[in-house]
């Protein structure tokens, strides 16, 4: 008998019906003539806790960390041992294994970890499905290949659950005994995503809360030029009082000068102008339609997450979702039209777009030099009943379906100026954008983002008929959202300080994975550490506190997201597990020397003390959560 072990048992029915001949269900699996597909319910098992390597570790204790497992252990999840003695059973039949977990790390972990923990020696093949649609799924069971090839995206997998096992149950045992110490009653969680995702907010929210505004005096005039009129903005020399970006802070230069343009001539001393040509916005990773449906629809990451799983395995209108990839493969190219035109069959929105469309176009979406373990999230062809949608679900759907067919648009082309006029001796700047051919923008926004300028031609003459100055004033950084922190967490060398780490972060994954980041920002909330104010997450006054309370090393982003490409490195070979896991014992060993209980009461004690801000807690539910004792969930 052939088992296939699918992540899920909406994979597993996938699989079933993609299968020759009669299917018949039975508890726990599906028989299809000579081959059962049976399915996991996510992990079905979990690191053991500490006591089971040492029953005194039950017991929270400073001098007892850090704890180190000499030989991992894996135990099942309460709930699932049912399904566990399920594949128990049929793997002791089995005389060849299908691995169907999602085509990802963690999927890899996932369905491998079952098998190991069964003891199963036999044959193991590996099935990778991104398309639950029968003609997909077929396709991939014709494509079967050696489940050997993927192991070192186990090993990777492994080592990032063991790594954030000993970072989140170390730091967590330290930074909660301190707590006590310190007068707080409760759990202190620290996980190597999560507190630096949380001390972004609150290095934000600090930002805000210290911002000190001040004024800036723009100077504009009206120009006649030789075919029409437009309006030009002062850039001050840098003998004038000027801030950090360049911005006049006295007002008497520039009330000085505007009273003087008035019917002052003068000449267009610089001109670039150049045509653009920009393609059209790739199709969708997870991370990218969190960014976009947050902003266009005021969703949660996680929202749009749950979302894609929906329209993934009940509706089966996308691909995979929690891709990492904007690339599709070039074998996708000649289906497309066929699976667009299905994906539109039901809506007029997207009907109109498909009549737009010119599938003889070809954009650089289509390479295969760019897929890797999954591609871009795509529609599979299948016409949706939005009848049986949500509204969200519509909406996501359509985001999807829209980046898509983009593709076969022609590349947006505008006309560019950049003008410098010279009046009085100081430099007057304009810039305009003219669209020549709207290309795919129209299915994105019918805005233009600057106006047009009137044809001009290098050191014609200008006058001026009029100035003025605006008072204008700077503004705090905006906190961060579902959207802005989601792009963050993607992008996140732009929060680094070092240069070197910095070009390092370039080229990693940033902070979390696609699979992940929407979960880390629920954790955090739910743990008491954020709070949302309408869009907005702030941190709340425990969340503050902690960070303040922890070396600066834990809350920010350089240490996880170069674990992340050192994870990266043992998938391709290029590292490996146990010397990775040396260098975060090293760590680890260093950071437990600095927890501070006085530290810790003064940074409780300041939080305590502030009024107002953007750490304020709201709502009495949220109150009580501080003060809940908790037993901690794994740590990321």
């Amino acid at each position: 008998m052939r088992l296939i072990i699918a992540e899920k048992p909406s994979l597993a029915q996938a699989i079933a019906e993609a299968l020759p001949g009669t299917s018949k269900r039975q508890d726990g699996a599906i028989n299809c003539a000579d081959t059962t597909v049976t399915w996991c319910l996510g992990h079905l098992l979990e690191q053991a806790p500490p006591e089971a390597y040492d029953p005194a570790d039950k017991q929270w204790r400073l001098d007892r960390l850090p704890i180190v497992p000499a030989q991992w252990k894996l135990m099942p999840r309460s709930k699932a041992r049912g399904q566990l003695a399920v594949i128990r059973k049929l793997i002791k039949q089995a005389t060849d294994v299908v691995h169907a977990g999602d085509p990802d790390r963690e999927g890899q972990l996932l369905v491998q970890e079952v098998i190991e923990y069964m003891k199963y020696r036999g044959p193991v093949q590996r099935l990778l499905i991104s398309d639950l649609n029968k003609p997909a799924v077929s396709r991939a069971l014709a494509k079967l290949r050696p489940n050997a090839e993927y192991q070192p995206l186990f090993e990777a997998a492994q080592a990032r659950s063991r790594a954030d096992w000993l970072y989140g149950i170390n730091l967590t045992r330290a930074w909660t005994l301190t707590g006590r110490q310190a007068g707080h009653d409760g759990v202190l969680s620290v996980g190597r995503v999560q507190t630096p995702v949380l001390g972004l907010i609150v290095r934000r929210d600090n930002a805000i809360r210290d911002f000190v505004p001040h004024p800036f005096y723009p100077l504009w005039v009206d120009l006649n030029v030789a075919q029409g009129q437009l309006r030009a903005w002062w850039a001050p020399k840098e003998h004038q009082p000027l801030d950090d970006q360049g911005r006049l802070i006295d007002r008497k230069p520039a009330d000085a000068l505007a009273a003087e343009l008035p019917g002052a001539t003068g000449q267009l001393a610089k001109l670039d102008q150049q045509e653009k040509r920009q393609a059209p916005p790739l199709p969708y990773s997870l991370s990218a339609l969190q960014v976009d449906a947050a902003r266009r629809h005021g969703l949660s990451a996680q929202m749009v997450l749950d979302i894609c799983q929906r329209l993934y395995e009940r509706h089966k209108l996308i691909t995979y979702p929690r891709s990492d990839c904007r690339y599709l493969p070039e074998e996708h190219l000649q289906l497309a039209q066929r699976s667009l035109t299905g994906a539109c069959q039901n809506d007029e929105a997207l009907q109109q777009w498909l009549k737009g469309a010119d599938f003889t176009l070809r954009s650089k979406a289509w390479n295969d030099k760019q897929v890797g373990a999954h591609h871009a999230i795509a529609p599979t062809g299948k016409p949706a009943d939005f009848s049986q949608l949500s509204a969200t679900e519509g909406h996501v759907f359509r985001l999807i379906v829209r980046n898509v067919m983009a593709q076969f648009y022609r590349p947006l082309r505008t006309f560019e100026v950049k003008a410098e006029f010279t009046l009085l001796n100081e430099a007057f700047r304009a810039r305009g954008q003219s669209i020549l051919d709207p290309g795919w923008k129209p299915l994105f926004t019918t805005r233009d983002e600057a106006p047009p300028l009137p044809p001009l031609t290098q050191g014609e003459a200008c006058q001026a008929v009029g100035a003025g100055v605006e008072e204008k004033e700077t503004r705090p950084p905006e906190p961060f959202t579902d959207a802005s922190l989601i792009k963050a967490m993607m992008n996140i060398g732009r929060y680094v300080d070092d240069p070197t780490v910095r070009r390092t972060l370039r080229d990693t994954d940033g902070l979390g994975t696609e699979a992940t980041r929407a979960g880390i920002i629920e954790t955090l909330v739910q743990r008491g550490y954020l709070v949302r104010q309408q869009k907005a997450l702030r941190a709340t006054k425990l969340g503050s506190a902690l960070i303040a309370a922890l070396p600066s090393a834990v809350s920010t982003p350089e240490r996880t997201a170069l674990w992340e490409q050192r994870l990266r490195g043992i998938s391709e070979q290029q590292d490996d597990p146990g010397a990775f896991q040396q260098a975060l014992l090293d760590d680890l060993r260093g950071l437990l020397t600095h927890s501070d209980a006085a530290k810790l009461r003064q940074s409780l004690q300041t939080a305590q003390g502030e009024a107002g801000g953007p750490a304020k807690r709201t709502g009495t539910r949220n109150k009580r959560r501080e003060n809940v004792k908790r037993k901690p969930a794994k740590q990321r």
